[in-house]
């Protein structure tokens, strides 16, 4: 062999090798938000990035707004959890939550989750379900908060959730059942400015839930909810209380939660000075809540409910308490605990 030919192969190999070791060195470099979500733009199997997660290294970000954001852009519940067991407790991936029973649930128990993202799971006689968080929508009009009944048929209301809907960028976080996605208000309002002749200072901020109905149709009028919010970031969880309400169907569009008045520009202002709950209107179950830890309640119905439609919801202990009306817009810190929903549905007739 000449020694020209000699030199050639040990040319390549020397190239291979630095190849080999650059390739080594890349696939070392940690998996961050943005690899996950351009991996779910390229349609990967659910399955394929999760082991991808799982394998590491991950350098990943997972503060609320974070991870608001990766539910918006489709990222599902598994990959999240995937994301916060590899960068939380340097575990590698998701073990599946134990079955539990009704006497578990009537004990305060409730499946273990990697998820930051407040949790309701329902029990009925000895079966138990975890809820879908949803988010609500916001929309405004000048029609003061006087009545359900009255901003359920206000058709400023209806359009603006309409347009909420149609602008929504997650099935879940709603269906956050997830979690995460996010609270479609930044275009839900914004329909009632061709619809109002002039504006007043003081405008009526509506929350609601997009479709007429809710999915999850409970065969027991006093079921019993264990709730969970110990560990969602951003928020002091002595702060708040879960909550069941009424819900009001609008026009057989969405279903109202509640309402109160504010600045017109009020839920883009960043400053936490909005007391909004000071003056909240909606219609509050009688209940029995139980508080098993910080951010832990189970609770209950005081009596049977009666048909139709109601949600469980998270409302500060105290009436004063302020909030950032940017917050609430984005569904982040205690905006998020605010807009959060679990709907469901007493059957006609119930057991």
């Amino acid at each position: 062999m000449s020694s020209h030919k000699l030199s050639l192969i040990l040319i390549m190999t020397l190239l291979l090798t630095l190849e080999a070791l650059s390739a080594g060195q890349q696939s070392k470099k940690p998996l961050t938000n943005d690899d996950v979500i351009a991996m779910v733009h390229k349609k990967l199997p659910e399955s394929v990035i999760v082991s991808a997660i799982q394998a590491g290294p991950g350098k990943f970000n997972t503060s609320t707004n974070e991870l608001i954001r990766l539910n918006a852009v489709g990222v599902t519940e598994k990959e999240l959890n995937a994301i916060l067991a590899a960068s939380g407790k340097g575990t590698s991936g998701t073990a599946p939550a134990p079955a539990t029973n009704g006497s578990d649930q009537n004990n305060g128990a409730m499946p273990p989750s990697k998820s930051r993202m407040p949790r309701v799971v329902v029990t009925q006689g000895d079966s138990t379900e975890e809820l879908k968080l949803e988010k609500t929508q916001l929309a405004e009009t000048k029609t003061k908060p006087s009545s359900m009944k009255n901003l359920a048929a206000d058709s400023a209301v209806t359009q603006g959730m309409q347009v909420g809907i149609n602008t929504t960028v997650s099935g879940v976080a709603t269906q956050m059942h997830s979690g995460v996605g996010g609270s479609a208000v930044e275009g839900a309002g914004s329909i009632v400015s061709g619809i109002m002749s002039h504006r007043t200072p003081t405008v009526t901020y509506v929350w609601g839930v997009a479709s007429p109905t809710s999915s999850n149709v409970l065969q027991n009028s006093k079921p019993t909810f264990s709730v969970d919010y110990s560990r969602t970031q951003g928020i002091t969880p002595d702060d708040y209380e879960p909550a069941i309400v009424k819900l009001t169907p609008a026009q057989n569009t969405c279903r109202i939660v509640g309402a109160t008045q504010g600045k017109e520009d009020v839920r883009s202002s960043p400053a936490a000075d909005w007391q909004m709950y000071s003056h909240f209107l909606e219609e509050r179950v009688s209940t029995r809540p139980e508080k098993l830890g910080t951010g832990k309640y189970k609770v209950s119905p005081a009596s049977e409910l009666q048909p139709g439609e109601y949600a469980v919801v998270l409302r500060p202990t105290s009436k004063e308490k302020k909030f950032s009306g940017g917050d609430v817009a984005r569904a982040q810190g205690d905006g998020l605990m605010f807009d959060a929903v679990w709907t469901f549905q007493i059957a006609d007739p119930a057991e």
